[in-house]
């Protein structure tokens, strides 16, 4: 189970640096002034892979996530009631990696709604979603 563990960990970091890391270059984006077309097709190539990687990296640490908790049996039975709400938080940064997806379409088509400031604050999201989940996860505070 260590070994299972240890790779979760592994993977949700690794999936994380990526959410944690492509809102960041939608900053860039939206700063990029007009006519700037060589760095902003950089920009968007950089989008592009990281958001592949972040999606392919994903895949394992959910999968692993989900060894734990039907393989293992960890969070069951009594005061499992932290995984319900970690459980929680797993789906909302899938959404947001989701969402992170059609953001990138919208800068790709020429298409972007959001300023800079903007996507500072989106930026914020995977940090307050991760913190929560480590708490959970360590704390179990119920």
């Amino acid at each position: 189970m260590l070994w299972v563990k240890s790779l979760h960990i592994v993977f949700i970091a690794s999936w994380f640096a990526g959410l944690f890391y492509l809102p960041r270059i939608f900053v860039n984006l939206a700063m990029v002034p007009a006519g700037s077309n060589a760095e902003r097709e950089r920009l968007l190539l950089m989008a592009r892979k990281l958001l592949r990687f972040s999606t392919v990296i994903a895949v394992p640490a959910l999968g692993l996530g989900l060894w734990l908790w039907l393989g293992y049996g960890i969070g069951r039975g009594t005061g499992a009631g932290w995984l319900t709400a970690k459980l929680l938080v797993v789906a909302l940064a899938i959404a947001y990696h989701g969402a992170c997806a059609p953001l990138l379409r919208h800068f790709e088509a020429g298409l972007n709604r959001h300023s800079h400031v903007w996507y500072r604050w989106f930026n914020e999201v995977p940090i307050l979603l991760m913190l929560v989940a480590v708490v959970l996860a360590v704390v179990k505070p119920f």
